[in-house]
């Protein structure tokens, strides 16, 4: 007999970048199933609105600064008690082929995208671990299976994501602490502004990921796929010849989807947000 899925009322859940997209989303889908939740955001006014709207909580939090990102963490349980769930959340993607991006750019992705998704991994671990429970969620992409042109450092830090969660899923095993590894299609928040579609493969909607990610909490599996047909696309294109498969990944669109949209006039906002998102590992500020 089937496992009843675990109940999430009470939950003391965390989600760093949850005042808008994915984590948005993913709090609004918690909250409203009993989770109590903490929204940790660079944008405080905008993760205090966002709060305020679930019935949740927001602190402000630069997950560059790994210090102040424990002691967000050591607050969060003064708060409300031992975290049940970390939903490693943050990340930005500013596009330009490799050549072209700036340094600072690429120092940004590699502090918010990958350092800090260690660090919060790591400090969870040493949170739940202790107690035999817990849940580690963290947010990759299927630009963490594949290379996309236009998008190299972001592809570096995705495959690293999905390589730290794999890593760390073992080191648990029989602990009684989860992971699980999100790894959505492109999803229509400011992140993908200006981007089309690839054929076969449709984007999702930040509430589809959200539900993805309430299930593998409910139902704990360590490969979340959004959607779930991405799953048997990845494995396809990997039983191919490289050839071949390069070929598929270009007939379905895919080497142009990210490239393409390098430099459109629909992500300026997005892309000079994604600039100012770090400032603990920006030198100079």
């Amino acid at each position: 007999m089937a496992r009843p899925p675990r109940a999430l009322t009470g939950k003391v859940v965390v989600i760093t970048g949850g005042a808008r997209g994915i984590g948005a989303s993913t709090a609004s889908a918690l909250s409203r199933l009993g989770a109590r939740v903490v929204i940790g955001d660079l944008d405080q006014v905008r993760a205090e609105r966002t709060a305020a709207g679930l019935g949740a909580e927001a602190l402000p939090l630069d997950v560059t600064d790994t210090a102040a990102f424990t002691r967000f963490l050591d607050e969060v349980e003064d708060r409300a008690g031992p975290i049940d769930v970390l939903i490693n959340n943050a990340g930005i993607m500013p596009l330009a082929p490799l050549a072209e991006e700036d340094d600072a750019a690429t120092r940004r992705m590699l502090e918010i995208n990958l350092h800090a998704v260690v660090h919060g991994t790591r400090e969870a671990v040493r949170r739940m671990r202790p107690r035999g429970t817990g849940h580690i969620v963290n947010l990759a992409s299927m630009a963490g299976k594949s290379g996309f042109p236009g998008a190299a450092t972001y592809c570096a830090t995705k495959h690293a994501v999905v390589g730290l969660s794999e890593s760390v899923h073992l080191e648990l095993r029989g602990t009684g602490v989860r992971v699980s590894c999100v790894m959505p299609a492109v999803v229509r928040t400011e992140l993908a502004s200006g981007l089309g579609e690839a054929r076969f493969i449709k984007s999702v909607g930040p509430e589809d990921v959200a539900a993805a990610i309430v299930d593998a909490l409910r139902r704990p599996k360590f490969d979340v796929f959004v959607p779930k047909s991405l799953d048997f696309t990845g494995r396809f294109t990997r039983l191919l010849p490289r050839a071949f498969g390069e070929w598929f990944v270009r007939a379905l669109g895919g080497d142009r989807l990210l490239a393409s949209a390098a430099h459109a006039p629909e992500r300026v906002e997005y892309e000079r947000r994604a600039a100012n998102s770090a400032p603990a590992a920006d030198p100079g500020r």
